[in-house]
């Protein structure tokens, strides 16, 4: 079954009497348990895309299918229930609340959530542990690096069992060591079942996934399957050989 299925989308921004198309005719599908990369150039509509496909952007016309779900033309509160439910963010600047700490941060689309509140903290301490942040439960953002950081957002993302992860150049901001660490607990998802769309300009980091989508000038270019994918895991060991 089809995560996501978008037929001809098109996104239209108007600036005035000026019509700006960010998106021509989109067509696309993505299997439950794919891991997909979108890639192009800047402008080529590949944010525009990933609003849309996380509900938070609606298309000038077409269809926009989440778990068999129409979505292009429902209410803002089924699309705030959707994105709670059923879809993960994954950010390149993380998008975490400096104030709280990283266990606070984790809890924070329960605030938006019918999860039982007396398993909230157990859950968000579970994802900790499984990202390795157990002992940084109680530490602020600033407190830790940007590889901590982005563990912290992909421990919140997963907290109320989306089927679908976006991620937006999600180690970007990140070193090579900790970019690779990301890009393994990514990969180790996808093998437990996750759908997870990511974009990037990066081709290197498109190889990790096992197909990439290519965008250019609101369009899809083309559509390959990766036949070697990288791995994080692997990479990370070579590295550590290097270093030793």
């Amino acid at each position: 079954m089809a995560m996501v299925k978008l037929t001809d989308v098109r996104k239209i921004y108007r600036m005035g009497t000026v019509e700006v198309p960010a998106l021509k005719g989109i067509s696309l599908s993505v299997e439950a348990g794919d891991f997909a990369a979108i890639m192009g150039p800047s402008g080529c509509g590949k944010s525009t895309l990933l609003n849309i496909l996380g509900c938070l952007d609606r298309p000038s016309s077409g269809s926009v299918a989440i778990d068999g779900m129409e979505v292009a033309k429902m209410g803002k509160a089924e699309l705030a229930a959707l994105r709670n439910q059923k879809i993960g963010f994954i950010f390149q600047n993380f998008h975490l609340l400096h104030q709280v700490s990283a266990l606070q941060n984790v809890m924070l689309p329960f605030l938006y959530s019918s999860f039982p509140k007396a398993q909230r903290q157990d859950r968000a301490l579970e994802l900790l542990r499984s990202v390795g942040l157990e002992g940084r439960a109680h530490h602020k953002p600033f407190e830790l690096s940007g590889g901590q950081q982005q563990r912290v957002a992909i421990a919140r993302a997963l907290v109320n069992y989306p089927k679908l992860i976006l991620a937006d150049e999600p180690t970007g901001n990140l070193d090579s060591r900790s970019g690779l660490e990301i890009m393994a607990l990514l990969e180790d998802l996808n093998r437990q079942g996750m759908t997870i769309l990511m974009v990037t300009h990066d081709p290197q980091l498109g190889a990790h996934a096992a197909c990439i989508i290519h965008l250019k000038d609101g369009k899809v270019l083309k559509e390959e399957e990766v036949k070697e994918r990288r791995r994080a895991a692997v990479e990370l060991a070579l590295l550590d050989e290097e270093e030793s």
